[in-house]
């Protein structure tokens, strides 16, 4: 078979042909319906410093996807030849301490799909049956496979409580943005978000901020103190840059949460200590998703219609197009939205940018405007 690997400790990936795999005990083996291009993979592709100490090639990359399980190994009870399922990329050992007390979000010895074992982009793969998580047809092969990236934005909006909460988001990449829909799904009363890019400022509001700010245009300070005078009850910082932190810092209100799923290029970071200890700010590292908590919220999510990842979707391409998704990540583009591949097929590459037109008016409004309209719409009538 064909399968998309890095084949050599260098910049590129290469298709190639392997054996088909073999299933073993406790695993299944699962035919490709899609698969998802992640900034992961982005960093394996470009052979980045991170990359030159993780990955030893040769590796079949990719550790978002779904398919069909066509055959089951010895031992394996609770998945059936037939059922569709989502990749969960990482896999627990299920015996540390961590995993023992219910935490293999945390496992000390977690490996992952597509990085120290070989991946999904390929026709087939064998993964422990654990990690293939049954969902409901439904659910479209594009949108079911990048629900391990999904699961990172239900995690840490459900860290803490949003019903009626105020929530501020830093950074709509594609987390932030998923983060914004399942907000709303879960009775947030103002989504607010950061974002330079006016392509991912008009997507966020499609998938349900309500105020959209422009760090590098807009008076933040003022907008925010607008929108939440007493401060954000829950601030998500989804970026990873030191000013987005720094924001998140001085937003977040006495008494609120911090809930940090951004990675830092430089790990120690400098922030105002007193007002996280003085405003008893409960402060969360964010990493993958609670196994298997998290797969439980997001079946609820989607399978009741609660949230819709649509518009997240920008490109959709066919399987021997991979490396020209990779360079639309490297430009930028892919990285405004998520880059489905999929087997067969000929390229769409749509654009989709048509249907962003009123949101990008929007963004050029002002923030207070924005402030504003948004108080408008939610305003309570007097009866």
């Amino acid at each position: 078979m064909k399968a998309i690997a890095k084949t050599r400790p260098e910049a590129g990936v290469e298709l190639i042909d392997v054996p088909e795999p073999q299933v073993g005990p406790g695993s299944v083996k699962v035919r490709l319906e899609a698969a998802s291009v992640c900034g992961t993979d982005l960093h394996i592709y470009s052979w980045d410093e991170w990359a030159a100490k993780r990955i030893q090639p040769p590796r079949i990359i990719g550790h978002e996807f779904c398919g069909t399980i066509v055959e089951v190994g010895p031992g394996v009870v609770d998945r059936q030849v037939g059922d569709f399922v989502a990749s969960e990329s990482h896999i627990t050992c299920g015996v540390c301490r961590q995993c023992r007390l219910g935490l293999g979000h945390v496992c000390v010895n977690t490996r992952i799909l597509g990085v120290d074992v070989d991946g999904g982009f390929a026709p087939f793969v064998v993964i422990p049956k654990d990690n293939a998580q049954p969902i409901s047809r439904s659910i479209p092969p594009k949108i079911a496979s990048f629900l391990d990236a999904f699961g990172n934005a239900v995690h840490t909006v459900n860290a803490g409580p949003v019903l009626d909460q105020k929530v501020l988001i830093t950074g709509m990449g594609p987390i932030g943005m998923f983060a914004a829909a399942v907000c709303k799904a879960e009775g947030a009363s103002l989504v607010a978000a950061t974002e330079i890019s006016d392509f991912r400022a008009g997507l966020a509001r499609q998938m349900g901020a309500d105020a959209v700010l422009d760090p590098r245009r807009d008076d933040l300070e003022a907008a925010l103190r607008e929108l939440a005078p007493e401060g954000f009850d829950a601030v998500l910082e989804m970026s990873g840059s030191p000013a987005a932190l720094d924001l998140a810092v001085r937003s977040v209100r006495p008494g609120g949460r911090l809930s940090l799923l951004g990675v830092y290029k430089e790990s120690r970071q400098s922030v105002d200590m007193n007002a996280l200890v003085f405003g008893g700010v409960e402060v969360q590292g964010i990493v993958g998703r609670r196994l298997w908590e998290t797969w439980v919220q997001m079946r609820g999510l989607l399978e009741r219609g609660a949230v819709d990842l649509e518009p997240v979707v920008t490109h959709e391409l066919p399987y021997t197009e991979f490396a020209y998704g990779m360079e639309l990540m490297k430009k930028g583009e892919g990285r405004q939205g998520r880059v489905p591949i999929r087997r067969g097929g000929v390229s769409e590459r749509p654009e989709g940018k048509a249907r962003l037109v009123q949101s990008l008016r929007e963004a050029r409004r002002s923030p207070l405007q924005r402030v504003r309209r948004h108080q408008a719409r939610n305003r309570t009538p007097v009866l």
